[in-house]
């Protein structure tokens, strides 16, 4: 059986990416990559470095994406409040797309913003 086919680049940014949460920065990089898919609007993907993963607690949660692979989700404690399931990794992504291998991605509903540039 043929593997599913989708077009998706990766590229640098190039821009500075802050995530705020619960009064908290929750990531801070100049070296995130953005990720776009045919039929999703594009994703910042911040390598974990750059990420305070001290206020991220992992969760039960798993899925998998035949085009990028298993992803990983943690929900994001900070400022007395919580975002489950806010952030999301391709820990072992499919070689299409291993660039994307140590970082993580945010949903931009979960946090308080995401300040890109």
């Amino acid at each position: 059986m043929d593997q599913p086919t989708r077009v998706i680049t990766t590229r640098a940014a190039g821009v500075r990416v802050k995530v705020r949460f619960g009064g908290e920065t929750i990531a801070d990089s100049r070296r995130a990559l953005e990720l776009s898919e045919e039929t999703h609007a594009p994703v910042l993907y911040l390598p974990k470095d750059d990420v305070r993963m001290d206020l991220l607690v992992e969760s039960d949660r798993m899925t998998h994406c035949p085009f990028k692979g298993d992803a990983r989700y943690w929900s994001i404690r900070a400022g007395g409040r919580e975002a489950k399931d806010a952030v999301w990794a391709y820990e072992t992504p499919l070689a299409s797309v291993a660039q994307i291998a140590g970082c993580v991605a945010f949903y931009p509903e979960r946090v308080d913003g995401i300040e890109v540039g």
